[in-house]
């Protein structure tokens, strides 16, 4: 999908800085964090940022960022910072809208491929922002045996860049997940109970989880 667009609109690079953006309406960027958000070059991202401001799509200003906590910092600090902005008269807004986000983000099939060779994959649930949802609390529910968790963590992210936003998971052990079924664990039920779609389901799972129903 982000192959298309980026032939689209110009390249894969501007479409993720873009989803970025339109995901992200309310927030400033600076442009590391663009870069580390978008997964592009810096090259790339100062190129494209050049190219978008230049049509009205974003517009720079000054803002006010907190700094994380560190060690040798206990208190969250706040500094002025100039970044990047949605401009929200940009006349196309909504086309943009309705092209980027609105559209499947990626294809289920290739997510399937993607989690495939995580480990021995049981359950892949997809939720919230694939499914347009904004009041769920998890997007993805990856279930298997031997995860491959540093693996899985890569794929979240370049997902994250290719859509523009960071998504809430949650990773779970068969054994781990079918005690938390059982328990009624809250986290569980607050994916299973609302809406999703199981892209991967193994029979056992399948079973044990209509029992629970």
């Amino acid at each position: 999908m982000i192959d298309i667009l980026g032939k689209l609109l110009g390249s894969p690079a501007r479409v993720k800085i873009m989803r970025l953006f339109l995901l992200n309406q309310e927030k400033g960027f600076e442009n590391k964090d663009i870069v580390r958000r978008s997964k592009v070059s810096v090259g790339s991202a100062r190129r494209e940022l050049a190219h978008l401001a230049s049509l009205g799509f974003i517009k720079k200003k000054t803002f006010t960022k907190e700094l994380p906590v560190t060690e040798g910092r206990k208190r969250a600090k706040a500094k002025k910072v100039s970044g990047w902005f949605l401009d929200t008269t940009f006349p196309y807004l909504t086309q943009m809208i309705e092209l980027l986000i609105d559209a499947e983000f990626l294809h289920k099939e290739d997510l399937i491929a993607r989690f495939k060779v995580a480990g021995k994959l049981k359950l892949l649930v997809i939720s919230g922002i694939f499914l347009k949802d904004n009041e769920s609390r998890v997007d993805l529910l990856v279930v298997g045996d031997k995860l491959k968790r540093p693996y899985i963590e890569n794929v979240i992210k370049n997902i994250e860049a290719e859509i523009g936003k960071e998504l809430s998971y949650a990773l779970f052990e068969t054994e781990d997940f079918i005690y938390r079924v059982n328990m009624y664990d809250k986290l569980v039920r607050d994916i299973l109970d609302f809406p999703h779609e199981r892209l991967v389901e193994a029979k056992e799972l399948s079973t044990r989880l209509v029992q629970n129903s």
